[in-house]
């Protein structure tokens, strides 16, 4: 939009500023422009558009049980945790321009601050289909951000996006990961967890996907991402033969070292290939947490791949975050906050999702368990030890807008699971005439 406003939303816009300049809470640092770009500054927008913006907002957090503070005003609201609004006015400016993507760039500026992070966030996804009132939600498709070609997960652009979030230090990974550094959703036996659980829950995790696989001796087992190894690792105790694959060098690069000091070098084979590369066949295949970076576009390629790797009567286990399936064709191609800082080029798919493509290559779903809280749980972990550790980031590095994105990104996925906006499954899937008999505790036999 980029009209001049009637004079009623520019005097509203006028006078919203005077409050700004005169009240607003203390600001941080500056942010580094060079770094953050989109950060550093609030985009220029219409004051009717800026109008449209505050008009929708105040109205919707009026009606959330959340409290808000403006400025250095009063904390409005009754009930529920307080946001506190440093800077409204280029607040309203980035959520005019950007939608959710503005909102997280306004958390990184420093503009906005919350006594319960993930509480205010876990309200916000609870409500996020009626945020927005229904007409406006009709004209989607006219302000919602597309995800660029640029991202696309072609042999190319999967390595770059790949690259751009896993490569960013292993030392960065390791400041809130647990020993095994893995990092996908644990299962934990008793909720809520301990951090001295973490390492356990993971581990269990992995010997479940393992299970469902029917890994034991000299199973020929492929890895589609290697993370920093723990999964080989197991698999290989169990004296299965494994070639797992990665697009990340630092992955690869520890991933080699802990399996080389664990003594399975001759059993494990680390490879720096895409998945699409890969060829052999094999008795199992497992991937966690994978599928989530293939891209819609791609998914049928994956599978496809899956199905020919595949030995007969192989199993395939794959962990899965996941996304309600009309939510999923509601925001397919949307360009998130997570898109453009965290993870380039991902959609979450649905269960059905997955299972229509999965048939339509001759496999289908044997088995699906859901863990949301579990995913909740082992964030909040994450989170806490991040945030604790946070001094450290210096020194590898990283500023203070990379710690508030890096602090938004945990608490915004936490706050998704605890919403169950997402959730996260561990799938078995076979060939679509095979049966598979299963163990009391869901493992295959």
């Amino acid at each position: 939009m980029t009209t001049s406003a009637p004079s009623t939303a520019s005097a509203v816009d006028t006078a919203d500023a005077v409050r700004h300049r005169a009240h607003a809470l203390p600001h941080p640092a500056p942010v580094d422009a060079s770094r953050w770009p989109d950060v550093a500054r609030a985009p220029r927008l219409s004051r009717t558009r800026a109008a449209i913006a505050r008009l929708i907002v105040r109205r919707a957090f009026a009606r959330l049980p959340l409290r808000v503070q403006w400025g250095d005003g009063p904390v409005t609201g009754s009930a529920g945790p307080v946001l506190r609004i440093r800077d409204p006015h280029a607040f309203f400016r980035r959520i005019g321009a950007d939608g959710l993507i503005g909102f997280g760039e306004s958390r990184m500026a420093g503009e906005w601050d919350a006594d319960d992070l993930v509480g205010v966030l876990t309200v916000l996804a609870a409500h996020v289909t009626d945020l927005v009132p229904a007409p406006l939600q009709r004209l989607r498709g006219r302000w919602a951000q597309r995800q660029p070609g640029t991202e696309r997960n072609t042999l190319q652009g999967a390595r770059e996006n790949i690259h751009r979030h896993y490569d960013l230090s292993n030392d960065l990974f390791a400041l809130f990961l647990d020993a095994t550094m893995t990092y996908s959703s644990a299962i934990f036996r008793n909720l809520p967890a301990n951090r001295d659980d973490l390492a356990g829950a993971q581990r269990r995790k992995i010997d479940r996907l393992l299970d469902l696989a029917d890994v034991g001796p000299d199973t020929r087992l492929l890895e589609i991402g290697t993370g920093w190894g723990e999964l080989a690792l197991r698999a290989a105790a169990r004296g299965a033969r494994v070639v797992t694959v990665t697009l990340s060098r630092e992955q690869r690069d520890l991933a080699v070292r802990r399996i080389a000091e664990a003594g399975h070098a001759d059993r494990v084979s680390v490879r720096l290939c895409d998945y699409r590369e890969v060829d052999g066949s094999y008795d199992a295949v497992v991937s966690v947490e994978m599928i989530e970076a293939v891209g819609e576009e791609y998914w049928p390629v994956y599978f496809r791949h899956l199905h020919r790797l595949l030995a007969p009567g192989g199993r395939i286990a794959l962990q899965a975050i996941t996304i309600a399936h009309d939510r999923m064709l509601a925001t397919r191609g949307d360009y998130t906050w997570i898109h453009k800082y965290v993870f380039p080029g991902g959609i979450i798919p649905s269960v059905r999702a997955i299972e229509q493509v999965a048939a339509d290559t001759g496999l289908r779903i044997a088995r699906a368990d859901a863990y949301a809280e579990h995913y909740a749980e082992t964030l909040r972990l994450w989170r806490e030890r991040f945030t604790s550790r946070a001094g450290h980031l210096a020194e590898l590095g990283f500023d203070e807008t990379f710690r508030r994105m890096w602090e938004f990104y945990l608490a915004y996925c936490e706050a998704g699971f605890r919403a169950r906006y997402l959730d996260v499954h561990q799938l078995l899937l076979t060939g679509a005439g095979m049966p598979v008999a299963l163990t009391e505790d869901g493992g295959a036999r």
